[in-house]
């Protein structure tokens, strides 16, 4: 992982900074939508510091500069991040939150400043009283991003790729329909109407998908939806005439129209009560506490805005019965790619004693996914780790600056794909050699862990908080751990990550329920630095369950996997499985076989690796 001289970056910052009188600047690594993953010409976080990864917060004073991340980052961001930083590592004992340090910088009467469209609204307000209480000025919204202008001339153009109508065969659900449903979420709370922030819930919202983000089907733009009226903010080059004619009904309005328009709007909202009088009381609009800072500024601050969980984000999270067969079926498609592919590598590093790299075979996986059917694109960056690589929780090869795959040595695959009808995300740690008795030991712990979660039953309105430490039991019990969340919610041709729903110990997972409906991963690790890492990732549904008795007359959840390749064989101490788990996984691999073993009628090689992986204990 090469590092980045940011000297100079830095100097020319500090030169701005002072132009516009902030003694600390907050360069976050979210876009004007608060998205997890973002278009190059958004990476402004990574063209300051270097550091590549998709989540970190970089903060830059006059004589300091500091990036904090979370634990799937640290091994990365130590190593590229060159001299001029300070790496903070979040969730340790003793290391502050880049909230705190930067509250530490700003004592004495700092000023600290920020994109206003990169910071979310409870966000800022959270900052600015902790800033104000630590003796700091202010914090102010600098309309100009700093960090653009350092970027200048080579900072990459705003896409404009062309936005497509998905079909109702893939959708199941019309957008008139998922509009009306939001309006009577608006009745409920009496408000003038929703702004509609995130990309991937514009994106559901009216039936459309866009390329504009790498990996994610979406597009720049925002919507307005009020009792009468529904608005998409949008380049409008990007409309071809059949998408205009699946809008009709809708206004179609300049993507950076927005902020003139919510103040327009917002001021003349009529009364409730139909009155006139200055007196009377409007509605406000609500807005997702994801939502810029820009945009509740643009509304009129709080006393005309109420900040909710985004009604549409919830809706989207529980897929309809359209979804959830397109989930089973693609997941099948893929499982059959990874299938080929895992015996592919297997035939040409043992058999062939080929020379591969982590990118060569991260391209074979992608040709391969690519033929499979309604195949569009990857989901994410597929990350091919041999080795000591593998520990690095979201390591991503590049040409000419990753390892040869050893084959004695652990292999880690996470890797997905989107379809017309779902959304895939996999991992698979493999050994094409003899294991050594650490590394099936905790691949062994790591699949129980796996194995637990999915066969959990529990009652309705239990949240994926509760249910995390059923995954983390058996490395617990032998001192191991691993330092990301057990699962996210994934989108139905959609983001791979898809909120509100997580398992993991972030609070905001206590948060909302798992309902029926949801699609979710279940994939604990155990990695060990500087030697290998292991990953299990299935994709599960949230289901009703029967059970013998119903305590408190509600209903009980359950899952299902969707997921559809092998466990790896040589990494499985079959001595540490209960005949529950060993039954669990004879009746999986012998659903893998039935479902994709008819893809491998005419290919010997993948049809014998199938069948010995998935082979009864």
């Amino acid at each position: 992982m090469e590092q980045v001289d940011t000297t100079e970056r830095l100097r020319q910052l500090r030169q701005l900074m002072s132009k516009h009188k902030v003694d600390i600047y907050i360069v976050p690594s979210e876009d004007a939508h608060s998205s997890e993953y973002i278009a190059p010409t958004d990476a402004r976080r990574e063209f300051i510091c270097g550091f590549t990864g998709s989540a970190g917060t970089a903060i830059v004073t006059h004589d300091k500069a500091a990036l904090a991340t979370d634990g799937r980052y640290f091994n990365q961001a130590s190593k590229q991040l060159d001299d001029n930083w300070t790496l903070l590592k979040q969730g340790l004992q003793d290391v502050p939150t880049w909230q705190e340090w930067t509250v530490e910088q700003a004592e004495d009467g700092k000023a600290v400043g920020v994109d206003p469209t990169t910071i979310t609204a409870p966000e800022g307000k959270k900052l600015a009283e902790k800033i104000k209480k630590k003796g700091g000025k202010d914090l102010v919204g600098v309309a100009a991003n700093l960090v653009d202008e350092v970027w200048g001339s080579k900072k990459p153009a705003r896409p404009n790729e062309p936005v497509k109508v998905l079909g109702m065969e893939y959708a199941g659900k019309t957008f008139g329909d998922k509009i009306e449903e939001l309006r009577k979420e608006l009745d409920k709370k009496k408000a003038a109407g929703f702004v509609v922030s995130m990309l991937d819930e514009i994106a559901w919202l009216f039936n459309l998908r866009g390329s504009d983000i790498p990996y994610n089907p979406v597009f720049f733009s925002y919507a307005v939806v009020t009792p009468t009226t529904a608005t998409l903010y949008v380049d409008e080059s990007k409309l071809e005439e059949k998408v205009k004619g699946h809008l009709e009904g809708v206004n179609i309005r300049p993507y950076d129209a927005i902020f003139t328009d919510l103040t327009t709007l917002s001021s003349s909202e009529p009364a409730t009560n139909g009155s006139t009088e200055s007196k009377a009381p409007k509605r406000k609009y609500l807005v997702s506490t994801k939502a810029s800072w820009a945009l509740h500024q643009a509304l009129g601050g709080e006393e005309k805005v109420d900040e909710v969980r985004s009604p549409v984000g919830d809706s989207k999270a529980v897929k309809n019965e359209t979804e959830l067969e397109g989930m089973r079926q693609c997941h099948i498609r893929d499982g059959a790619a990874l299938s080929e592919f895992f015996a592919w590598l297997e035939h040409e590093l043992v058999q062939k004693g080929t020379s591969l790299d982590e990118v060569q075979a991260a391209d074979k996986l992608e040709e391969i996914r690519s033929k499979r059917d309604k195949f569009v694109g990857l989901s994410f960056d597929t990350i091919s780790s041999t080795g000591p690589n593998a520990a690095v929780i979201h390591y991503k090869p590049e040409p000419g600056n990753c390892s040869t795959i050893d084959p004695k040595k652990v292999y880690l695959c996470d890797s997905g794909a989107q379809y017309l009808d779902g959304t895939t995300d996999t991992t698979r740690t493999l050994h094409f050699g003899e294991p050594t008795e650490m590394e099936r030991e905790a691949y062994t712990l790591v699949l129980k862990g796996n194995i637990a979660l999915e066969l959990a039953v529990f009652p309705k309105g239990t949240s994926g908080f509760a249910l995390d430490t059923l995954a983390r039991q058996f490395l617990w019990a032998s001192g191991l751990e691993y330092r990301h969340g057990t699962g996210h919610g994934v989108g139905s041709y959609l983001n791979v990550h898809e909120g509100p729903i997580g398992i993991g110990t972030r609070v905001q997972y206590s948060e909302v329920p798992l309902s029926i409906g949801n699609v979710i991963s279940d994939e604990p690790g155990y990695y060990e630095d500087g030697n290998f890492g292991i990953r299990i990732e299935n994709i599960v549904m949230v289901k009703e369950v029967q059970t013998k008795h119903k305590f408190g007359d509600k209903p009980y959840l359950g899952f299902e996997h969707v997921t559809m390749t092998p466990m790896c064989r040589k990494l499985i101490d079959t001595s540490m499985l209960t005949e529950r788990e060993r039954d669990w996984l004879n009746a999986y691999h012998k659903e893998v076989l039935e479902k994709t073993g008819g893809f491998f009628k005419d290919d010997q090689r993948t049809r014998e690796w199938l069948e010995r992986e998935c082979a009864p204990y």
